[in-house]
């Protein structure tokens, strides 16, 4: 864990308990005398007073295989760039780590230090859902998709706000421990293990009136009410343009429909319910939106390969097997 000034303790303190938690529940399982996880928190700095007022015991910059950034005290409305020229020495440290190769994880508004490293040009990347724009606008280079809670690419891994740090510990205890020991450290934990997006807790009102885009306030809107039919009128009207501008500016900042999207969002909705829960297919396909049982069973098709039932019966027999 890297510390530095104004740095969120929680974030700090809760990968590492977590991380804790799974090495005991991973030796408990059978996997051996020594923990499969050692953790540290280190710093360029010798002293380290992290949001709030509390200090944090850190040690030297040391040879590690993870490097996890954690998120600031943000303030709603500031640019949160402002502050990156002092923390200079971190955003070095956290370049020169990616220069050899280590992999590197930000959690939060952590994600702004990476940008400033320059890791995230060329990447996928996320943050938290209220802060994405602005990380979109100050590192063009990424291709932020504001909507995910944990996304890797090519060795940078960023997450979602605050308790999204969860999610990325139980992914890494997943990839190195098992799918079995990352859902009883979850289970001890009392910690959902089967989040798969920011969309539900998205709360428009709270979002920056300025530098949203036509097209991410739609998919908001549409996120939000996967159950609703979809109305074009209603949909330009809420928004104050006609259906024409709707759609045509609309194509013009992502290239396809607001009904694209809409399907696209029905279906990862769907694919979770499957993946998670046991409800019927017939219970699911009115969760998602759709009334006719035969139009969802072909949109699913034609989206993943395969048809509903199949899917979870492909689904739980690879999580069935060693």
């Amino acid at each position: 864990m890297l510390a530095y000034p104004g740095c969120f303790a929680s974030e700090v303190f809760g990968v590492v308990d977590l991380l804790t938690m799974g090495s005991h529940v991973a030796r408990a399982c059978g996997g051996g005398a020594v923990a499969p996880f050692e953790v540290v928190v280190v710093s360029p700095r010798r002293r380290v007073i992290a949001s709030g007022g509390v200090a944090l015991g850190v040690v030297a910059l040391r040879g590690v295989d993870v490097l996890v950034v954690p998120g600031f005290e943000p303030v709603p409305g500031e640019d949160l760039a402002l502050g990156m020229n002092a923390l200079r020495p971190e955003i070095e440290a956290i370049r020169a780590h990616a220069d050899r190769g280590i992999a590197v994880v930000s959690i939060c508004v952590g994600a702004f230090l990476l940008g400033e490293a320059g890791l995230l040009a060329g990447r996928r990347a996320t943050t938290a859902w209220l802060f994405a724009d602005q990380l979109a606008r100050r590192y063009p280079g990424a291709a932020v998709v504001s909507r995910e809670l944990v996304v890797s690419d090519s060795g940078v891994t960023t997450t979602a706000a605050f308790s999204a740090m969860y999610d990325f510990v139980l992914n890494l205890i997943e990839r190195h421990c098992g799918r079995t020991v990352a859902r009883r450290t979850a289970r001890i934990a009392l910690i959902d293990d089967a989040r798969m997006s920011q969309v539900p807790y998205v709360d428009d009102e709270l979002l920056p009136a300025s530098g949203n885009g036509l097209s991410a306030q739609v998919q908001r809107f549409l996120d939000q009410r996967l159950k609703d039919r979809y109305n074009l009128p209603a949909l330009a009207e809420h928004f104050h343009i006609s259906t024409r501008t709707l759609l045509r500016r609309y194509k013009q900042e992502t290239g396809e429909s607001p009904l694209v999207h809409l399907q696209r969002a029905r279906m990862r909705r769907a694919q979770h319910l499957l993946e998670s829960t046991d409800r019927t297919t017939r219970e699911i396909h009115i969760e998602v939106g759709y009334r006719d049982h035969g139009t969802f069973a072909g949109l699913f098709t034609r989206h993943f390969g395969v048809r509903p039932t199949d899917y979870r019966a492909n689904f739980r027999r690879k999580r069935a097997s060693p």
